[in-house]
This record gives C-alpha cells, sequence and structure tokens, in this order.
C-alpha cells in the first residue's frame, strides 16, 4: 500500500504561515468532504442493516455508493488508486451476493456498521473539536499581538510589558500546542480514512461468508486471494498510522520542549542580518480608515523579485504591493508605536509605513529593501553582490592608514589633476609620508548633506544680491558682490554631496577622506536624494547658484578655496577645500578654519578643476597688465574675440544656459 504523500508539517504550525494555512484548507476540505461522504456510507449500510425485505435494493445502493469513492476527487487522494480498485472489486462482488443477503442483522452491526460508526463519532468528531479549539487559540493570539504591538515607545511600563509578553507567549505557545494536535490529528485521518472504508467492507464480506455457507463456497474460492489482500493492505496502512503517530508524537514534544523565549516578541538571539535579497514574514501595516483616523492590520509580506508582496490568511497566492526597484526606505515615528519604518516609491507619490515585531526584523527588513532597490537581485551572484556591499559600507565608515593604500591597484592613479594656491609639485607629494585620516578630519565631525535657503536669505539676496553666510562660521563682511565684468565666468551643473570641517587646507589627502566620508554616509543613512545646482567659475569667485530663482545659494571668494581636486576613481566627483577664519578663541585675526565641499558633476571634474585652475591664473595675472595681455594671447577665442574657447561640456544643461555655459566669457 503506498505512503501518504500529504502531510501538515509539524515544524511550520509555530510560524503559521499563509501557505501553512492554504494547505491547512485543503486539509479542512478534505476532512469535510470526508465527513459528508462518511455519513452517505453509513446511512447506505444502515438501510442495508435494517431493511432486509428491501435487500436486494439496498445492496445495489451500496454498491453505486461504493462507486463514488473514485468521482469525489479528493485533493488528497494521491496513491488512494488501490483503494478504489478494492472498492470497485467489492461494488462487484456486492452485485452478485444481493440475492444472497438476509438475516445478517447481527454480524453486520457488529462488522459492518459499527466500526463506522465509530470512525465518525470518535475520528471525525475529534477533527471537528480540534478545528474549534484552534480557532479560539488563534483569536486569542490575534488578540493578544493587538495589545502588544499598541505597546507605548516612550515611558513604558515594565510591569504592563512584561505581562503583555507573557500573554503573547502563553497564547502563542497555546495556538502551537492546539495547531500540533490538529495537525497531527488530520495526518492521521489520512490513514484511518482508508483503513474505515475498508475495514467495515471487509467485515460485511466476511459475515455474508460465514452465513452462507453453500453459497459462498463457490465465491470465496474467487475470493480467498483478494480478501487476504485487502486484509494485508488494512494491516499495513494500520502500521504506518502507528508508525507515523509514533513520530508526530516525538516530533511534538521536541517542538514543545524549546526554550520560552521562541514564543516572546523581541527576544532574537541571531545577529542581524544585513545582506539578504528576499525576506517574509508579518508586518503590521498602517491604513487609513477616515481623514484623520487610521487603522493597523498585522499581515504577511514577502519578496519577490524586485517587488513586495502581501499574502492574506487564507488566500492561495499574494499579490504586489509596491514596486521596490530604486526605492527608498528609512526609519519612523508613527503613533508612538516601536520599530516603524516607512516605504517611499521612487515618485514619491506612494508611500506605506510598516511595523515589524522585534528589533532584528526591523532592521533586516530595512536592509532588505534597501539591497532590493539597488537591484541587487539581478545580478548573477546576488548573495555576493550583497556581502560585498555591506563590506563596502561598513570599511567606508572605518579609518584606514591612507588615501594612498586605497588606491593600490588602480588602473589609472594619474587622473585626478588637483589644485591648489601654493602649486605644490607631485614629486614633492609622493616623497612626503601620507598623512593618517586623523589628521585630516576629527573623528566624529558632522556632515552637512543639503544647502538650504532660508526665507529671509532669499529676501536679503533679491534686495542686496549678498552671498549666503558659510554654514561653518565663514562670514563675508570682507567680500565684495560679484561685478559684472569678470574676464571668466564658466557654468557647471553639479550636485551637492555634502560638506564637513577640515583640520587643513593644503593637502589634497583631505578633499579625498572628505569624499569617501561624505558618500559612505549617504550609503549608510539611506540618503540618495541630491539637489541639481550651477556652479559658477569666474576670475574672482565661485558661486552655486539654484537654477530655478537664480539666486545664490553660497558663494567663495577665489582666494578662499586653498584646495581643488577630481575623484581618482570617480571623474564626476570634485571637490575643494575653503578657507575660513574662526574668531571663537577671542583672537583678533581669528584661527584658520577649513571646510570642505563635495560635488557630483553631470561631466569630468577635471574639467571644474581645469576651470578653477584657470581662473586663479587670470585672478594672478590682472596684477600685472602686461602678464594679463601675455596670458589672454596665449588662450583660444573666438572669431569675434569675446569667449575664450574651453572643451564644450557633454552634460544637460538647464534653465536657458544654452551656449554660453560652453564658453567662457572674456
Amino acid at each position: 500500500m503506498p505512503a501518504v504523500h500529504h502531510k501538515l508539517l509539524l515544524e511550520d504550525a509555530l510560524q503559521d504561515s499563509p501557505q501553512t494555512r492554504s494547505l491547512l484548507s485543503v486539509f479542512e476540505e478534505d476532512a469535510g468532504m470526508l465527513t459528508d461522504y462518511t455519513n452517505q456510507l453509513l446511512q447506505s449500510m444502515q438501510r442495508v442493516f435494517g431493511a432486509q425485505s428491501e435487500m436486494g435494493l439496498a445492496t445495489e445502493q451500496l454498491s453505486r455508493q461504493l462507486l463514488e469513492y473514485e468521482k469525489k476527487n479528493f485533493a488528497l487522494g494521491r496513491g488512494d488508486e488501490e483503494v478504489i480498485n478494492t472498492l470497485q472489486k467489492f461494488a462487484k462482488t456486492v452485485g452478485e451476493l444481493n440475492s444472497l443477503h438476509s438475516e445478517l442483522a447481527n454480524q453486520m452491526a457488529d462488522s459492518m456498521v459499527f466500526p463506522l460508526i465509530q470512525f465518525r463519532e470518535k475520528d471525525l468528531t475529534e477533527i471537528s473539536t480540534l478545528k474549534e479549539i484552534f480557532g479560539i487559540a488563534t483569536d486569542e493570539h490575534e488578540a493578544a499581538m493587538v495589545k502588544y504591538s499598541r505597546l507605548p515607545k516612550k515611558k513604558e511600563n515594565e510591569k504592563l510589558k512584561a505581562d503583555l509578553v507573557k500573554e503573547v507567549a502563553y497564547t502563542r505557545r497555546k495556538q502551537h500546542q492546539a495547531s500540533l494536535q490538529y495537525y497531527c490529528a488530520l495526518n492521521a485521518l489520512q490513514y484511518r480514512k482508508r483503513v474505515a472504508m475498508l475495514e467495515p467492507m471487509l467485515g460485511y464480506t466476511q459475515a455474508q461468508i460465514s452465513f452462507f455457507k453453500k453459497g459462498i463456497e463457490l465465491v470465496s474460492k474467487k475470493m480467498d486471494n483478494f480478501l487476504t489482500s485487502v486484509s494485508k493492505m488494512t494491516q499495513s496502512i494500520q502500521a504506518q498510522l502507528d508508525t507515523e503517530a509514533e513520530g508526530m508524537r516525538m516530533a511534538q514534544r521536541e517542538l514543545l520542549s524549546v526554550e520560552d523565549n521562541v514564543y516572546m516578541p523581541d527576544k532574537d538571539t541571531e545577529p542581524v542580518n544585513r545582506t539578504l535579497i528576499q525576506k517574509a514574514g508579518y508586518l503590521n501595516i498602517r491604513n487609513k480608515t477616515g481623514l484623520v483616523t487610521t487603522a493597523w492590520d498585522r499581515l504577511y509580506f514577502f519578496t519577490q523579485g524586485g517587488n513586495l508582496m502581501c499574502q492574506p490568511r487564507g488566500a492561495v497566492a499574494g499579490g504586489m504591493v509596491l514596486d521596490l526597484d530604486n526605492s527608498s526606505v528609512m526609519a519612523v515615528d508613527c503613533e508612538d508605536r516601536r520599530y516603524c519604518f516607512q516605504i517611499t516609491s521612487p515618485s514619491g507619490k506612494t508611500s506605506m509605513i510598516l511595523q515589524a515585531e522585534s528589533k532584528k526584523e526591523y532592521e533586516e527588513w530595512i536592509c532588505t529593501v534597501n539591497n532590493i532597490s539597488r537591484q541587487i537581485y539581478l545580478t548573477d551572484n546576488p548573495e555576493a553582490v550583497a556581502i560585498r556591499l555591506n563590506q563596502s559600507a561598513i570599511q567606508a565608515v572605518t579609518p584606514i592608514t591612507s588615501f594612498e593604500k586605497r588606491q593600490e591597484g588602480s588602473p589609472n592613479p594619474d587622473r585626478a589633476k588637483p589644485g591648489g594656491i601654493h602649486g605644490a609639485s607631485s614629486s614633492t607629494q609622493k616623497t612626503e609620508s601620507a598623512p593618517e585620516p586623523e589628521d585630516l578630519i576629527a573623528p566624529g565631525t558632522p556632515i552637512q548633506f543639503d544647502i538650504m535657503l532660508p526665507a529671509s536669505e532669499f529676501q536679503d539676496q533679491n534686495r542686496a544680491g549678498g552671498r549666503r553666510t558659510n554654514p561653518f562660521g565663514e562670514t563675508d563682511d570682507d567680500c565684495s558682490i560679484e561685478s559684472d565684468d569678470s574676464l571668466l565666468q564658466q557654468v557647471f551643473a553639479v550636485r551637492f554631496q555634502g560638506s564637513m570641517a577640515v583640520r587643513c587646507g593644503n593637502n589634497q589627502e583631505v578633499i579625498y577622506e572628505a569624499m569617501r566620508q561624505v558618500l559612505a554616509a549617504r550609503a549608510i543613512h539611506n540618503i540618495f536624494r541630491t539637489t541639481e545646482s550651477h556652479l559658477m567659475v569666474t576670475s574672482s569667485s565661485l558661486r552655486l547658484i539654484d537654477p530655478q530663482t537664480q539666486v545664490t545659494r553660497i558663494s567663495f571668494q577665489l582666494g578662499e578655496v586653498c584646495q581643488f581636486a577630481a575623484h581618482q576613481e570617480n571623474g564626476r566627483l570634485m571637490g575643494f577645500v575653503v578657507e575660513g577664519r574662526d574668531w571663537s578663541d577671542g583672537n583678533e585675526e581669528g584661527e584658520p578654519s577649513f571646510s570642505a565641499f563635495i560635488f557630483e558633476s553631470n561631466t569630468e571634474g577635471e574639467k571644474i578643476c581645469y576651470t578653477i585652475t584657470l581662473a586663479k591664473d587670470i585672478a594672478e595675472a590682472k596684477k600685472d597688465p602686461e602678464a594679463l595681455a601675455e596670458l589672454m594671447k596665449n588662450m583660444p577665442l573666438t572669431n569675434d574675440g569675446k569667449f575664450l574657447l574651453l572643451e564644450p561640456e557633454m552634460g544637460d544643461t538647464t534653465n536657458g544656459a544654452g551656449h554660453e555655459d560652453l564658453e567662457s566669457e572674456a
């Protein structure tokens, strides 16, 4: 007899996932169909037992009913072929023996009707009772989880928290025990139903043989082997049931012997896995129920490719909730709940707030969505890529000995052309020992990721054209308003990445270290949005202009720019260091202070560095008219002599910059 191929896994009882619930519904449907069929079969047998005068009609109906088993198409009926064939043979035998049935009431009551009644009253009733207990335990666990989810994040009442944790653990354990018993009963039913279908007919046939000695001799010669095989089949099924029942009892004891922290939320002992590209589990989702009212629903979420899916309980499959490609995820405070995070679509029009059950789940969900948003899952080895990116993010904020060590093996180490006021030679820089990162930037220095223009400054600039004060304490008291007769004006489309205070301004390494720390901080804190601006390089200043309002966000005198360089590998990155004064110590002259500004350009950063170098040359040549004339003579001009010809930008231009953005005004 083939073994049962379908059964509920006891290991999945604790997780109680929608997949397990979906499989459970199949078992429940099968049990319901079996109950209906058992009642119908029992009615047929009782009619045979009580209607001696209509024995012929009753046995004929029984024969037909036996054939109905094949037509039921049980969802878990795989492996029932031998049972179906056996029942078909029984139906044929009943048709041949229907004329010989009489006065078999006592034997039929003991060997045919009673086993089926016992199966219905004991086994099927047990299934119904366990289903009710499991439903009650599930409702109690859901109620406990609702109370626990409402536990406030601030000013926690430790006694209330402990009581809720105990209540959740108690209800979860109770649900676990109920589900294990229910699953075991449903699994055992797959064996018992086969015995229950075969045993009554075996007793019925044996009663017929014993009663009709003469007539049965002819029939029994044909059926001895058949009945023997049926008896062995039922014994084999019973042995399989006993083995399976013992295995389920041992598995149940083992699963229930775990520590109590398995049932307690927020008691995770395993470390957070930050390299996941797939995640599944229950989350609370915040839904609006009115203009100002909200409700939280606990649903099962999982990721599939680049999509976030949601599958309600009882559903056969999940549906897509949000496309995670290029989306953003961040932790949020919401309704005084813990472990909340928000996922926002790339357009910003769609967002959803979710709540995790524990801190570990909370961090893993954020890391998983972040990994998927980078489309790591599309690579050949997404797990390795996720691990490598996670290690790179950790190394990015870990101090290293020098920038030169990071550039070992670079295919083009001379790509950047940094510049400075003093113009230190490359040979001198190579011979000098590389400074430590702590010597360049103080540990823990804050990073500013955007240059915000307050409304008051906007009005002041529109009235007086003044420039914005540097966020690191620099002032514009000694700076004159940019004149319109500058010998050089070049505009570049750039995106501000960040700025931070640095310790020196005479070393190109400080720019590379600032680039590393700014980009690493953006990656770790999931800051991907940048604002596009126009960087205007003139022969007297650097100005960052808002392309929409043409308002100067911030400007620096060219003399304040003491160092500038492009990234050695990512040619679109460039930065410069600005020198200012710090009067916080009461010194009249002020102590020198330095700030690094990092930008990403639509064109090569070397072009911006070249333009700044040209501006410094012009500014220096202004002091000597003859030197200025010689400098202008050596520069390529347009036919009208009005513009300096620079290498055209290949990036996009906006707000009508047009052809003048590609040339310098002379």
